[in-house]
């Protein structure tokens, strides 16, 4: 069976959202070869409609190892309202987003890859199909956007892996324990 791994990139205080506003100033030779590290091992790659129409603006003309890389990865894009994906191997998938992750995990094939903590990552944790959460932790406090911490099951984690970076970067690799899930109570 094939494995789904999430990497995210997050700041120190837990935000996932607009990376390009916060974490760009990390990256350098040593991160870029952790990241295509990482990602040698897919050969699939999901994603929503909002990280689509981000990556399919910008990949499509970047250049080098890892833009050839994500630019011909088979990608499925989960979203009710998305029409066309003209991006390179890029198909619409409308049905049921467990059924449908169960079915590609259950195909031959490498390890699947998400990128962004986003709805549809949310959701495949909530499910137990996610594998491994890589979460890459950055130096830097972004203040506000979107958080990687969301209302929902607790999910215990085994550490998995851990790797230090150059810039500051930390690299955490987690596997979810789903045997010991349980809702956590709401405030009132």
């Amino acid at each position: 069976m094939r494995k789904l791994i999430e990497s995210t990139l997050v700041s120190a205080d837990g935000v996932v959202a607009d990376p390009p506003l916060w974490a760009m100033e990390y990256r350098d030779e040593e991160v870029d070869a952790d990241a295509r590290e990482r990602f040698s091992s897919s050969d699939a790659m999901l994603m929503g409609r909002v990280t689509y129409e981000f990556f399919a603006a910008i990949w499509p003309s970047m250049t080098g190892e890892f833009a050839d890389r994500v630019n011909s990865i088979r990608k499925y894009v989960f979203s009710s309202t998305l029409k066309k994906a003209g991006w390179n191997n890029s198909t619409i998938v409308t049905g049921d987003v467990t059924a449908e992750v169960t079915r590609l995990k259950q195909q031959d094939g490498g390890d699947i890859a998400i990128f962004g903590h986003g709805r549809l990552a949310q959701a495949l944790l909530d499910s137990g199909l996610t594998d491994e959460l890589r979460l890459a932790v950055h130096p830097v406090l972004a203040g506000h956007g979107g958080l990687l911490f969301r209302d929902g099951a607790k999910t215990p984690l085994s550490l998995v892996g851990a790797k230090s970076l150059g810039t500051g970067v930390v690299v955490l690799s987690y596997q979810p324990i789903y045997g010991k899930r349980q809702r956590q109570p709401r405030a009132r």
